[in-house]
């Protein structure tokens, strides 16, 4: 049965189904890192009222089934989880990668 969400004005089901890969499909997403990067976007999606539905991290890709409120745009969406997580990688890690950016995939 679906469960849709609601507000004061409005009753909705909106689901997205995000893939991202990273530059050249070089395969960094590994141990430590793939932890990381999970919990990030554990955190962006919370921060942003995003529930995941399904996801997985793996060594040269990341998918997301996310339900988004409609009021955030997909692209919007696709920025914060991207840009926040590929930054904060880079600053937390000790020596991140140097492979680690994401490309528009």
């Amino acid at each position: 049965m679906v469960e849709y969400r609601t507000s004061a004005h409005a009753i909705w089901d909106v689901k997205y189904h995000v893939v991202w890969i990273t530059k050249y499909r070089y395969k960094v997403l590994r141990g430590e890192v793939a932890e990381r990067a999970r919990d990030l976007i554990r955190q962006i999606c919370a921060a942003r009222e995003v529930t995941i539905v399904r996801g997985a991290v793996s060594p040269d890709h990341i998918h997301l089934q996310v339900a988004a409120p409609p009021q955030l745009a997909p692209a919007k969406l696709v920025q914060y989880l991207k840009g926040r997580s590929s930054r904060m990688l880079q600053e937390e890690l000790p020596q991140p990668p140097k492979r680690l950016n994401f490309s528009n995939g």
